[in-house]
């Protein structure tokens, strides 16, 4: 591990701070520091000499290691990147939460000390797939088809494999993944799955029976959706990230990936101790009671 890419929010100017650090920190240890033309504009003359520069088709090529300098979201566009490869992604949280990208800007140097030193863990996380107009699209953390343009809710005819689950309607329904059961699901009453357990969850935004619930299966069904909207039209997002245009009697088809993801997480700290300080799980809500 020597070629080391900086990936930034481009939206975030405190990251551009924080890349620099990073980018003297490694040169410092004598490792390779690659970064993207955009970033490379963005930084002064003095940490320009600590970076080589690169293009991001080439990251799968290239590069040993993958910093985020951002939020979860960064983390999300980083996966877009390198997918298709077996890339570690290591995420320095300049964001709000940070759910992902658990090292905090303020331990940057302990951060790249522990990585240079090899003291870390890698977890390998499960991605879904679907194909849209034959574009396969990716997705770490969920896939939402969703209502497009208008107050009034969609219907969609819902299977697992071959065998009909229910039809849903509702403002829309999201197919998550563990690692996205504590993003938009978990806001819309899904569950949290710890990231080990091989299953894919349904959730639905906003139903019109309470008795829809969230729906866990196996990871190895295969959903289909299958859209039905008062206008005609409904929206595919994946991540957050990527939308695309969805028209009555599509058909969506989503499935656990091939790929997986490998993570850089603090060696020793667990998914649960994430859970209790950055969502306060379980906290006690009379410790603060006097």
């Amino acid at each position: 591990m020597k070629r080391i890419a900086l990936f930034e929010n481009q939206n975030k100017p405190e990251a551009i701070k924080y890349a620099q650090i990073t980018a003297r920190l490694l040169y410092e240890k004598g490792f390779e520091c690659y970064v993207s033309d955009q970033i490379y504009g963005n930084m002064t003359d003095e940490y320009k000499s600590y970076v080589k520069t690169i293009e991001l088709s080439e990251f799968r090529e290239v590069i040993d290691v993958i910093i985020t300098l951002g939020g979860d979201g960064t983390i999300l566009s980083a996966v877009r990147q390198v997918a298709d490869s077996a890339i570690p992604i290591m995420g320095i949280n300049v964001g709000k939460l940070g759910f992902l990208a658990e090292f905090p800007n303020t331990q940057i140097e302990s951060a790249v000390s522990a990585l240079v030193n090899g003291e870390y863990r890698i977890v390998e996380r499960a991605m879904l797939s679907t194909n849209v107009d034959g574009e396969i699209i990716l997705a770490l953390n969920d896939i939402v088809v969703e209502k497009l343009s208008s107050s009034r809710m969609i219907t969609l005819h819902t299977y697992s494999d071959d065998n009909f689950v229910a039809a849903y309607r509702a403002d829309g329904l999201i197919v998550t993944t563990p690692t996205g059961s504590t993003a938009y699901s978990l806001a819309s009453g899904g569950p949290i799955l710890a990231p080990s357990t091989k299953v894919i969850c349904l959730t639905p935004i906003a139903p019109h029976s309470l008795t829809f619930r969230p729906l866990v299966i196996p990871e190895e069904n295969t959903i289909t959706l299958k859209v039905e909207a008062p206008n005609g039209e409904a929206k595919l997002v994946a991540d957050g990230q990527v939308e695309k245009i969805l028209k009555n009697g599509d058909e969506v088809k989503i499935s656990i990936a091939k790929e997986r993801v490998q993570l850089i997480k603090p060696k020793k700290t667990s998914y649960y101790d994430v859970l209790r300080a950055k969502l306060l799980w379980a906290a006690d809500p009379t410790a603060t009671i006097k």
